[in-house]
């Protein structure tokens, strides 16, 4: 971790926030070497499923006792109240992947904030939001892998993306462009086999892979390298 309120993780990084998740999912990610970060109130939830954030990044106006958390962990305040704690923990750290726990669910308009978030940092930075069933990875750019013959594969827009082509979809993305409000690659179908999605030439947009959560390690191990 770097030195003052920015703080650098080499490894993957858990942002715990307070709408609801699996406790299987959270001591599976810190036994794979994740490293926590309770977002506000979030923090609660985590010592609730009796882990103990290494950091709590927010305004602190959900935290439950918050000066007796200064006892326990490190504390990073941050007064402002343009952002939510979700994205003020993104832009107070670094990793090669983010895993968002209990930031979607529960609240609508949690919901669409922490999807509004990942398309402001998601250019730069892979995001993964986690579900009670499925996950959903931020990428900018193209991205592959394997899934089995039949498996639901969702792409959704955050900004408007044309995509050049993709294999292994039972729909092909092939010249086509998706925009929130517009057009959407909700439920297509894997093939079976190598999936790959590629944007075209100069495309930037971010989008989203929504995939079942049996993938949710795999893809951690894959974009943390």
């Amino acid at each position: 971790m770097a030195a003052e309120n920015h703080l650098r993780f080499e490894g993957p990084l858990v942002i715990v926030g307070g709408a609801g998740f699996s406790r299987a999912d959270l001591l599976t990610l810190q036994d794979a070497g994740a490293a926590i970060v309770g977002a506000d109130g979030g923090a609660d939830a985590a010592r609730d499923a009796q882990v103990i954030p290494e950091v709590v990044i927010g305004d602190m106006d959900s935290l439950i006792h918050a000066d007796e958390w200064q006892e326990r962990t490190r504390l990073v305040r941050i007064a402002e109240q343009e952002t939510t704690d979700f994205e003020k923990c993104l832009y107070s750290t670094e990793a090669p992947v983010t895993v968002a726990l209990g930031v979607t669910g529960r609240r609508f308009d949690h919901t669409l904030a922490a999807l509004d978030v990942v398309a402001r940092y998601g250019d730069n930075r892979r995001i993964i939001l986690v579900g009670e069933e499925d996950i959903a990875i931020s990428f900018s750019g193209p991205f592959g892998f394997y899934a089995e013959t039949g498996e639901r594969v969702s792409v959704h827009p955050l900004n408007p993306v044309r995509f050049a082509h993709s294999e292994g979809l039972y729909y092909p993305l092939n010249d086509l462009t998706l925009a929130p409000g517009v057009k959407t690659g909700t439920s297509n179908t894997a093939l079976g086999g190598d999936v790959s999605i590629v944007p075209a030439e100069g495309e930037t947009g971010v989008w989203l892979l929504i995939v079942g959560k049996r993938h949710l390690m795999r893809f951690v191990t894959e974009l943390g390298d």
